[in-house]
């Protein structure tokens, strides 16, 4: 039979059980009923779905990208533009005599020393006028009349569709004893493989020209005072 230390020792530990349920049936610390803790919710993923929006995704992310390499590619090339203005004048092709209209008109009074030659572009389209006109007066003397260095331009002449260019000539020095010849019309060349028009020379009796003292200037877009009296 059991003894009196042994139903005691039996009584000690059921009395252990009993308060370790009723502890964990309560809140420590005298709170209330401890709540169980949430399940974490699952959201169910459609596959297909999931695809399309990732497919969404990187198109979107494409277009942006072109679109900024686009922005970045037209500003790059406004810079180049405006940093070698030269790239737009080497794209107007060189003027011919089918572009323009050359004609001559005297320049100032007597004793007419000097016309000025006007080349009109007529062709509906920019095109670039090269150095000076190459100009013969005379049969006797097919040398081109030379041209004043001083009278060149900065930049190159590019003339839109209905813009004249303009170039200073001296026919002679106008001295009563200076050895001159008359010239009722004349050729002009243009440089760069633009072709001769025929030009008539101003008024009834022409011009007189000597081969002494005659000179051109450039092609300009217009008559510079200082780089263009000579």
């Amino acid at each position: 039979m059991p003894t009196s230390r042994s139903r005691a020792t039996v009584l000690a530990a059921a009395g252990a059980a009993a308060l370790a349920l009723s502890l964990t049936a309560c809140g420590g610390n005298g709170s209330g009923p401890r709540a169980a803790a949430p399940a974490e919710a699952t959201v169910a993923v459609d596959p297909a779905k999931n695809e399309a929006g990732e497919k969404n995704a990187d198109a979107e992310a494409a277009t942006v990208s072109r679109a900024g390499r686009a922005e970045r590619a037209e500003a790059a090339g406004t810079a180049r533009s405006a940093a070698s203005p030269g790239a737009t004048v080497a794209a107007a092709p060189v003027c011919t005599t089918e572009d323009l209209k050359i004609s001559a008109a005297r320049h100032g009074g007597p004793p007419y020393t000097h016309i000025v030659l006007t080349a009109k572009n007529t062709s509906g389209h920019s095109c670039r006028m090269t150095g000076h006109p190459e100009i013969q007066f005379l049969e006797s003397h097919r040398e081109n009349v030379p041209p004043v260095a001083k009278s060149r331009p900065a930049a190159p002449v590019v003339l839109k569709a209905g813009t004249p260019a303009y170039a200073m000539v001296r026919l002679s020095d106008g001295g009563v004893d200076e050895s001159t010849e008359p010239v009722s019309g004349f050729s002009v060349t243009l440089k760069g493989g633009g072709g001769t028009a025929a030009v008539t020379a101003p008024g009834r009796g022409g011009i007189a020209v000597d081969p002494a003292a005659w000179r051109t200037g450039y092609w300009t877009y217009e008559l510079r005072n200082g780089a263009d009296d000579f």
